[in-house]
Parts: C-alpha cells; structure tokens; sequence
C-alpha cells in the first residue's frame, strides 16, 4: 500500500487510538488538546512516526495525512453490531501490517471505552505496550467497557487527581499514572491591550457542562454592574435552552453567544478576557481551564481536578459563591488579569507519556 512506503523498516512507530480526529489541518473544533498532543510528539520526538485510528470521526472512512502523520478513520459513529465487528478486524490487520514493517513503541489509546477496549486485545496479541487515557466521562459509573476491558491499574493514565478517586471509586481500580494535558504556549498571540470582556465561558454545552448556570450569574452580576460583558464559545445540545434563557433574562447587551468556533479565535477571546467561568458539575480536568490561566484570565470552578492549590484558579461550591467570587475580583483593583500562569506544558505531557513507553529519543 502507499500508504507507509515512506516509512523504513527501522522506522519507530507510535500508534494511537482515539473515537475521533480532524477531517483536515483547517478543523481546529474536533479535539484540539489531541491535536496539540500530536504537534508535542512531532515537535519533542522528530524521528518517532505517528499513527492516529480514528474510530468514528471523520464522517469517511479514508488514510490523509495531518501535518506529516498519518491518520485512518473508519466512520464508526453509526455502525452496525456487524459492521463494527468487521471495522475492528480491518484495525487489527491494520496494525499487523505496520508491525510486520516496522517497530511498534506502543498503542495509546484515548478514553477507556471502544478505543481501549480493542486496543488491549490487538496490543495483547502482537506483544505491544499499551496505556490508556482516561480522559473524564469513562470513569463513570456508567461506563459499561470496563467491566469489558479488565484493564490492568498499571496501564491506566488519568488526567487529574480527581478521575484516579472517580475511578477507582466506580470501577475498583485505581489508575497508577496521572499525567494532565498542558497547553501549547505558541498559539498565544500577543496580549491585547485591554481586557474588554469581563466574563468568558467557553466548551460543548451540553447539559452536564451546566451552561445555564453561567447565563444566570451573568444575570445576578448585571444587577451591580450593568454593563458587564460576557462571551460564551462553543455549541451542543443545550445551545437553544441556553439562548432562550438569555433572553429571559434580557441579557441581549451584556452575554453573547458565538457559537462553534475555530480553537484559535477561542484563546484570543480568552486573552481579551478577565475571568473564565466553568460551571460544569463533572469534568476530568478542563485543559480550557489551563489555557485561560494562561491567557490571563481567572478561573472559577465547581470541580477541583488536582488536590492542591493552583494560582488563580477558585474552586467554589454553589452558583452563589461563583457569583460572589467573580464579583469579588471585578471590585478589587489589586487583582492581576494580565499574568501569565503556566500550570502544565503540552511538551512536557508529551514526554511524560513517551517516558511510560520507555521512548525518551
């Protein structure tokens, strides 16, 4: 096949598994922290090849190249019980052909569901190392694919401190690796001169995410200060209830709603930007978080991903305390919205997760 005719027979592999990739280099919506974890290993890692399968998205079944890697994507998200079967033997035969020409670091595979689930068999079979990143929903309690995938605790990796105890506590097993996703530095423009948003939320709003509850502080800030101004990026499933709400609350002037954007025009929002709400009731460990500290902005969250303190970042119980958090920092003149914290580098995760293979160069 054409496909891996530049690749040499020394040539050092390293595979990935996830539910879903890019369609092209100009889709920055789809996974952008799996695309920058990308762009770390080609960066740290300039001899190692890559390999990304991408289970259910792109909506084609098609082997592309992104930036130099190679991805093949299956189209899986409306599968058959047979037509999966047979898309996970085409992965297998996949893989055996890539061994048998060149060396295999190992298989990561991303979230512990279907991903995983195929990729300890196939890694089982062909004798290859294999981890698997749990990544926030799959631990759980809902999450069947465990009990299917009897993953071993060494060869699980989490984001947070949080998702090991969540786990664990679902599951029975407690993950022995954390390794957070960190941003990449170099897609942050210069700082604008001037913060002109007060407010700023930014993910899939999806009902979990508890978007809501970003539109009525809004609502309850507007009372003591009129003029504030207020963004939320992104769409998803809660997208009409939310603007309904907004409209409601006669928030026409103060909260715009931009919709699905491109991952760049976010982090410029966020620079622009003084606090970032995050108002989801469960989350792995939100790497838009860590992107707007570093755009220096606050945060507010309900979840605490990492059992210490993180600079600039509050952690509060009730929508009342978000508001009165928020509130607190817009009053006080002391407080710095131009600092840039850096929690977590992208580089370094990537190496962090390379170091697990035993792939340092």
């Amino acid at each position: 096949m054409i496909l891996f005719t530049s690749m040499k027979q020394h040539d050092k592999v390293f595979i990935i598994f996830s539910p879903a990739f890019p369609a092209d280099e100009k889709d920055t919506i789809w996974l952008p922290s799996l695309q920058t974890f990308v762009r770390a290993l080609n960066r740290n890692f300039p001899q190692l090849k890559v390999i990304v399968f991408a289970f259910q998205y792109p909506h084609a079944s098609k082997t592309y190249q992104w930036h130099n890697n190679t991805i093949i994507s299956y189209n899986g998200m409306h599968k058959t019980r047979a037509a999966r079967l047979l898309m996970w033997a085409n992965i297998f035969f996949r893989v055996r052909k890539i061994k048998n020409q060149h060396h295999v670091v190992g298989i990561f595979s991303q979230w512990c569901t279907e991903c995983t689930f195929v990729a300890k068999h196939v890694a089982k079979y062909f004798k290859i190392q294999q981890f698997c990143w749990i990544l926030g929903q799959d631990a759980r309690k809902s999450n069947t694919y465990v009990k299917r995938i009897r993953p071993k605790a060494s060869s699980l990796i989490t984001l947070s401190d949080f998702l090991v105890d969540e786990f664990e506590k679902n599951h029975g097993i407690r993950p022995q690796h954390v390794i957070p996703k960190g941003i990449d530095v170099s897609l942050f423009k210069a700082m604008p001169a001037v913060k002109d948003i007060d407010i700023i939320g930014a993910g899939s709003l999806s009902v979990l995410k508890q978007y809501d509850r970003f539109v009525q502080i809004i609502s309850m800030l507007k009372k003591s200060k009129p003029d504030i101004k207020a963004m939320l990026c992104g769409g998803g499933e809660d997208h009409q209830h939310i603007e309904e709400l907004a409209q409601q609350l006669s928030l026409n002037k103060n909260l715009k709603l931009t919709g699905i954007i491109q991952h760049a025009e976010v982090l410029q929002m966020m620079q622009r930007a003084k606090i970032l709400l995050h108002p989801s009731s469960y989350e792995g460990f939100g790497t838009v978080c860590l992107e707007a500290l570093y755009a220096g902005a606050h945060v507010i969250s309900f979840v605490q991903p990492m059992y210490r303190d993180i600079k600039n970042w509050h952690v509060v119980k009730t929508t009342e305390e978000m508001h009165d958090k928020a509130l607190q920092l817009l009053n006080d003149p002391g407080t710095n919205f131009n600092e840039h914290v850096l929690i977590y580098s992208i580089d370094d995760c990537a190496k962090a997760v390379m170091k697990l293979f035993g792939y340092t160069a």
